[in-house]
């Protein structure tokens, strides 16, 4: 069964409480059906406060989140909701130090609106391109002349940094993460159950299928997902999916897409390489178990793919998980390039 990939949401004194309420909403709403009438939670949310779990909102609501800097969890990706009280050079170089030690760890981190200082302090930004409010975009390149501010852009992405600005900032990330990790089917999804036009990276549109198309095969593939998931370390060609779908396989690419947004051998590897990522990260795990456990026979053909998409060996996963070894972050003002969170085909089998 797929594990959820955990989203850390940092908040402070003063802080936006949109970007911590719509963004866990958003978040929340993602999930893939089990083809038993239950639901795989896509997600799972940890709120995290900064420096302690007592924290008051901008417009006064109280807010004990599940942890404190010290003893926050791992994450998946950590969010740094936006609030007057990051203009407090204090706050943000503490939210900053502890970014820079999750840094080898985290496969996205993410800021909205103000959150930016705390990002941008890490270093971390340094020669990106980024969006913010654009009542703050001035300031931010007087404190940091390094970052290429658009406050146009909606959301920004560059490498596995993520910044958007706007009350709803936090749900547009959400919305535009969510179709990173599971596609415009899946994004679509919770966007109509929220009632929410999506806004995609860098101003692009997320695709839609169209009613007809959505309509003849949405059931088909109503519990196809799910059972991918289940069965990412067997046969996935498409002529499986197909008798999978009752579809016939000559039409069975082209209805998927219409459907998903991308070709069914995109979707299923894309599936393998994001659990692969995950499970490297585990201790005693070894490249061909790992390789093995998501479907793919060759380990080497396995590295070759992880290589090219993620620009480092899945060996170094492993080195940074082993027993024993303390990881630091960069120092601050020297950019250190995350994993990417770009996926792409590895060879399905």
């Amino acid at each position: 069964m797929m594990a959820p990939k955990r989203i850390g949401l940092v908040g402070f004194d003063q802080v936006t409480a949109l970007h911590l309420i719509g963004t866990a909403d958003a978040f929340s709403a993602a999930a893939l059906d089990d083809g038993y009438g239950g639901r795989i939670p896509c997600y799972e949310i940890c709120t995290i406060g900064a420096p302690t779990r007592l924290f008051r909102t901008e417009s006064g609501v109280s807010f004990t989140a599940e942890s404190d800097l010290r003893h926050a969890p791992v994450c998946d990706t950590i969010i740094i909701a936006g609030g007057v009280g990051l203009r407090d050079p204090l706050l943000a170089d503490e939210i900053a130090d502890w970014l820079l030690r999750r840094t080898q760890e985290t496969r996205r981190i993410a800021a909205v609106c103000t959150g930016i200082y705390a990002l941008a302090a890490t270093g971390l930004l340094e020669a990106r391109a980024v969006t913010t409010h654009w009542r703050i975009a001035q300031d931010l390149a007087r404190r940091f002349p390094s970052l290429k501010i658009d406050h146009k852009k909606a959301i920004q992405r560059d490498g596995p940094y993520w910044t958007a600005h706007g009350l709803s900032g936090g749900i547009n990330l959400s919305l535009a993460m969510i179709e990173e990790d599971y596609g415009p089917y899946v994004t679509r999804t919770v966007a109509r159950e929220l009632e929410l036009a999506p806004a995609a990276p860098n101003d692009r549109s997320i695709p839609v299928a169209s009613p007809r198309a959505a309509n003849v095969t949405t059931d088909r593939f109503a519990d196809l997902v799910s059972w991918i998931v289940r069965n990412l370390h067997s046969d996935l060609s498409v002529e499986t999916l197909a008798r999978r779908a009752c579809i016939c396989p000559s039409h069975f690419s082209k209805a998927f897409k219409s459907v998903f947004g991308q070709p069914p051998t995109e979707f299923v590897e894309t599936l393998r390489l994001n659990e692969a990522r995950r499970r490297l990260s585990k201790r005693q795990k070894t490249l061909q178990s790992v390789a093995l456990s998501v479907g793919f026979t060759d380990a080497d053909a396995f590295q070759r793919a992880f290589e090219r998409r993620f620009g480092t060996r899945p060996s170094r996963l492993l080195e940074h998980s082993a027993p024993g070894e303390t990881k630091r972050g960069p120092k601050r003002g020297v950019r250190q390039v995350g994993p990417s969170s770009d996926l792409a085909p590895a060879p399905v089998h």
